[in-house]
């Protein structure tokens, strides 16, 4: 058994698609399936089943992909710690954020990070809130940008960012009136509001759910999006309400815009540099967080 026939099981069972796991493995699909019928002689068992439309593990295969990736994950942790042993300043760093998130908070970070450490490669994935916590879990990214709460329990996490919650609403809605400019508005009272929110597998679209459940009733959803600033344009259009993270917060508009108001009992929710449990964080790792969080004081983001 060779390493490299972990690493082309594993990206098999990931695309269920030979021609993908190839192309992604930068080798020729016949080598691949080559490598994977020697690989299955010499274990004696089928590790996929095959068929014109599909790729499916076994049982056998669920088995050796789990423990696959568990040899996979501590050959790179080892490389990890005899890199930070030598104390070498180099590396690669493989950051998850949330697209709404990232857009806002690292453009601030990166390029402190990069000053710091110039030799230390950085790769940006954005994905969804589930998809970033699965990616953690299983290794695919070393730390990720996540709000509160996490699903995944097996994630450990670091504060690094609380942040205030406001009230996006149509420049001609009731309470966009000056008298209600400077007033805490209750959720309560938007119970019979339409909301606009974001996209599920978003966490900021739980947090909206939650300020909601909290107050007694159920957002009715008129539209949904996956991106922040339609969330925003779709309100400032007179379409409904939404709560916002007051990082998004535009006063850039041209023209018609929202108005944003300050809701009672001063929600926020809070950003987390997640990791998985157990994991060797590395020093690329732990000074990014230390970068993080020293950039974000610095500019005063955050509560």
């Amino acid at each position: 058994m060779e390493f490299r026939q972990l690493l082309y099981a594993i990206q098999i069972a990931s695309e269920r698609n030979f021609s993908r796991a190839a192309e992604k493995l930068h080798i020729a699909q016949p080598s691949l399936s080559q490598q994977l019928s020697k690989l299955e002689k010499e274990l004696g068992v089928l590790l996929f089943k095959r068929s014109t439309n599909s790729v499916e593990l076994t049982y056998a295969g669920s088995v050796f992909v789990e423990k696959a990736q568990q040899i996979v994950d501590m050959a790179d942790q080892l490389r990890r710690e005899m890199e930070d042993i030598a104390d070498m300043r180099k590396g690669r760093l493989v950051v998850g954020s949330l697209p709404m998130t990232g857009s806002h908070v690292l453009p601030h970070v990166l390029p402190a990070f990069r000053e710091a450490y110039p030799n230390i490669e950085v790769v940006l994935t954005e994905e969804s809130t589930r998809r970033l916590e699965q990616l953690t879990a299983s290794g695919g990214t070393d730390v990720s940008l996540l709000s509160l709460p996490l699903i995944e329990p097996s994630l450990a996490y670091v504060p690094v960012l609380e942040e205030g919650i406001c009230l996006a609403v149509p420049p001609d809605h009731p309470l966009a009136e000056p008298q209600y400019r400077d007033t805490l508005i209750s959720v309560a009272r938007l119970k019979d509001e339409p909301f606009i929110l974001l996209k599920k597998g978003q966490g900021f679209r739980a947090i909206a759910h939650d300020l909601c459940t909290a107050a007694g009733f159920s957002p009715a959803v008129v539209f949904e999006s996956g991106n922040i600033e339609t969330v925003q344009s779709l309100v400032a259009a007179g379409m409904g309400i939404a709560f916002l993270p007051e990082m998004v917060v535009r006063r850039d508009w041209q023209g018609r815009a929202p108005v944003y108001l300050k809701l009672r009992d001063n929600p926020t929710r809070t950003l987390v540099i997640a990791y998985r449990k157990g994991r060797y964080l590395s020093n690329a790792a732990e000074a990014f967080i230390s970068t993080f969080v020293a950039t974000i004081d610095k500019i005063g983001m955050g509560k």
